[in-house]
């Protein structure tokens, strides 16, 4: 059995194997209610072999949108509409997670379906936004600056969504901290200017990353609880690989099992340097100074590297994001390559089967 194709048990959850759908925007909802075509996008991975499936990021609240078309599960309806979806992934033989977020001074943007860039206004469903301070994303409206009780209240979103995901059937939730949305931008020094008990020391900046954490994992008790990090601005001044770790850290001390470790994303001046598995490195620190598990991502794109990633020690699994789209059967395929023995090819589709 080769490292890719080995279960792995997490907070009592068991993945059939570490090769992982990453959550991936659609902007395809209506009034943040999933649609036939996440249904169809998301079940197909567990047809495909994967071990777990994530959800893309999916609203706490309705100003938490990236997009008027972002999913959510902030009222029942939501919730009631993700449950079938969650049942054929798992029937499928996959572990359902979702994704749960705020986009912050990054939402009510226009979907990248539109030409429209920058911040849809009010006429056309756009709402204000609401960040650490009221410094705007570049091309994007000036957020409102969040106050204690703004604050209170996205806390109450995120586990009111964890209780909500939970009774849909999500046995994976994965707290948003990475790529620009809220909780990042309450992390990075670039985003929070704030000069109260959330700003300032890395301590308070990653306060209410912390709170959410811990208030998530009194909400779902039972559900492996992931967090998803930006390791780097990659930018001057900003957030780093070291204080993801210390706070990957802190975080698995107040309930979190694992570490979704991406990059990027939180300001538009970022350089960031793109090569095949650009963000291994990060997970593999990250893995090794904080002693917490973490998957990788970032263009993992066959059988042989993805399963040198475990090989070498960088990360305990791997997630993929746009080769499952291009081979939504990539689980499959990279079993046959690898040489692996796995008993869950679907019975419609094992006369496709590659042979020794």
């Amino acid at each position: 059995m080769t490292a890719l194709f080995t279960p792995l048990t997490i907070h009592g959850v068991t993945a059939r194997n570490r090769l992982w759908v990453a959550p991936m925007c659609q902007y395809s909802a209506v009034d943040g209610v999933p649609q036939e075509w996440h249904h169809t996008h998301l079940a197909q991975f567990a047809s495909g072999g994967a071990g777990v499936v994530v959800a893309e990021a999916t609203a706490v609240s309705a100003e938490g949108r990236i997009s008027p078309e972002d999913v959510g599960i902030w009222n029942d309806a939501q919730a009631e509409a993700w449950a079938p979806i969650v049942e054929a992934i798992r029937t499928r033989g996959a572990v359902p997670g979702i994704q749960l977020a705020h986009a912050g001074r990054k939402a009510s943007t226009w979907s990248p379906f539109v030409e429209q860039r920058g911040t849809v206004p009010a006429a056309d469903g756009g709402w204000t936004t609401v960040a650490p301070s009221a410094v705007a994303f570049e091309g994007f409206d000036e957020p409102r600056a969040l106050d204690a009780a703004g604050i209170d209240a996205v806390v109450a979103d995120f586990a009111a969504a964890a209780r909500r995901a939970v009774t849909a059937g999500f046995e994976v939730l994965e707290i948003h901290a990475a790529h620009g949305y809220l909780l990042h931008q309450f992390l990075s020094p670039l985003s929070n200017l704030r000069d109260d008990e959330y700003g300032g020391s890395l301590e308070n900046r990653a306060r209410l990353l912390l709170r959410i954490t811990g208030a998530v994992r009194d909400a779902a008790p039972d559900a492996a609880l992931f967090v998803r990090f930006s390791a780097s601005d990659w930018a001057d001044g900003g957030w780093n690989v070291d204080d993801t770790a210390v706070v990957a850290r802190w975080a698995a001390e107040h309930g979190a099992d694992f570490f979704d470790i991406s990059s990027g994303g939180l300001v538009a001046h970022q350089k960031i340097e793109v090569a095949p598995g650009y963000q291994v490195g990060f997970a593999a620190h990250i893995r090794r100074e904080a002693g917490v598990p973490v998957s990788a991502v970032g263009l993992i794109t066959d059988a042989d590297q993805a399963e040198r990633v475990l090989v070498d020690g960088d990360a305990d699994a791997v997630m993929a994001g746009r080769e499952w789209l291009r081979d939504p059967h990539f689980a499959l395929r990279a079993s046959a390559e690898l040489g692996a023995d796995i008993d869950y090819w679907p019975a419609q589709y094992v006369r496709a089967r590659p042979r020794a």
